[in-house]
């Protein structure tokens, strides 16, 4: 099979060259958005067939199996977070000529002069957070945002400020392509901005990112120093974690939630999941997250051992700060969803919970690694221990 992937943007009256002209002449078959139909029907021979991508995409294509060959329009680039991405993984064997026109952030970027070669591009479209917010975390200059009804450059700006990421302007691009309705702005809180519409952020200032967080400028459970996690301790942890190649992290009893928290922001591109039966958990995790700056953290508010695991992506990596007396049947449970080869880290504060660990951890047929025992200051000795 055959593609002809033409990117257009939003101009009412589509400029392309002799070549692609030619092509759409001596085609038949074409498809694309309703939007797109409507910009090129004047350009279609009399016989054209005309495919409409729509929901759901099986639908669509299972029509392009009937034919050799299709020419596809679709918006700005469509290498880039667009159509012809999704040609290659549904059509790997199939061959494809794309024709690219600017996308809305290269013209964004044009219009302001902005030099883009290091712009983070993060498309938000029928996404999630996760990309702008390992952008924010990261302290990326540049970072140009494709938005949708939902996520739109109000909902950015709103969470931007909420988690402190106040260091960056934004521009809003309006239309872009279209000479009659194309417009670009600096965002202001409460700006009415039309769709469609695209979003450049520029860091004014650069914002700090400790390597370690003090523990005395948490927001505490009820003020007890005591339920934290030390610095050194934590930092040690996530070491043990070896959180830098994996993907999906839970934090149980994640409490003032400090290491999910450090864990964040020292691994931008890491899922963190925190489990915390308390009811004061919740508001301790929102809190210190937008403190330090760390977006993105999902907070499971119940017990650990009642959850309903299923719904949720396995681990890569697991913290156990709190096991509420039951070690051994935690353990077991997070070994049944547990990644392979991944692993669980434990802090010992006795000889007693030492033990139980490398029981628990025999049980659950996990090995055991060597382990550390570090002293911070006048608190007790904690060792710090993983089975995988």
């Amino acid at each position: 099979m055959k593609f002809d992937v033409i990117g257009l943007t939003d101009a009412p009256v589509p400029s392309l060259t002799k070549e692609v002209r030619d092509m759409i002449a001596r085609s038949r078959v074409f498809s694309g958005g309703r939007r797109h139909h409507a910009l090129v029907a004047p350009l279609l021979p009399a016989e054209a067939q005309w495919i409409d991508i729509a929901a759901p995409l099986d639908d669509v294509f299972a029509r392009y199996g009937a034919h050799e060959s299709i020419v596809v329009f679709a918006s700005g680039d469509p290498l880039f977070y667009g159509f012809a991405a999704t040609l290659l993984r549904v059509f790997p064997d199939c061959r494809l000529t794309v024709y690219p026109a600017f996308n809305s952030l290269q013209m964004l970027a044009h219009r302001l002069n902005k030099p883009y070669q290091d712009m983070r591009a993060v498309s938000l479209t029928g996404r999630g957070w996760d990309g702008l917010d390992e952008a924010l975390i990261r302290g990326e200059r540049l970072i140009g945002c494709l938005t949708d009804r939902t996520k739109t450059p109000e909902a950015i700006w709103k969470r931007m400020v909420d988690y402190g990421y106040t260091n960056y302007r934004l521009y809003v691009g309006e239309h872009m392509g279209n000479d009659d309705g194309e417009r670009v702005r600096e965002y202001g809180e409460g700006m009415a901005v039309e769709q469609p519409n695209c979003v450049l952020m520029e860091q004014i200032s650069p914002r700090h990112r400790p390597f370690g967080l003090p523990e005395g400028d948490f927001a505490l459970l009820n003020g007890r120093e005591k339920m934290i996690t030390k610095m050194p301790v934590r930092l040690c942890t996530l070491a043990a974690l070896s959180l830098n190649d994996v993907k999906t992290f839970w934090d149980i009893g994640s409490c003032t939630g400090s290491v999910s928290i450090e864990a964040r922001l020292q691994f931008p591109h890491l899922h963190v999941r925190a489990f915390e039966r308390r009811s004061e958990g919740d508001v301790l995790m929102t809190q210190n997250a937008r403190r330090f700056g760390a977006p993105g953290i999902e907070m499971v508010a119940c017990d650990f051992m009642e959850a309903d695991l299923s719904a949720f992506e396995r681990p890569d990596a697991v913290f156990i700060g709190g096991h509420g007396g039951r070690l051994k049947a935690m353990l077991k449970r997070i070994k049944e969803v547990l990644k392979p080869g991944g692993c669980v880290v434990f802090n010992s504060v006795s000889g007693q919970s030492r033990q139980l660990f490398l029981e628990a951890a025999a049980e659950a047929d996990m090995t055991c690694n060597p382990v550390h025992t570090i002293t911070v200051d006048n608190h007790n000795p904690i060792t710090i221990m993983k089975a995988i």
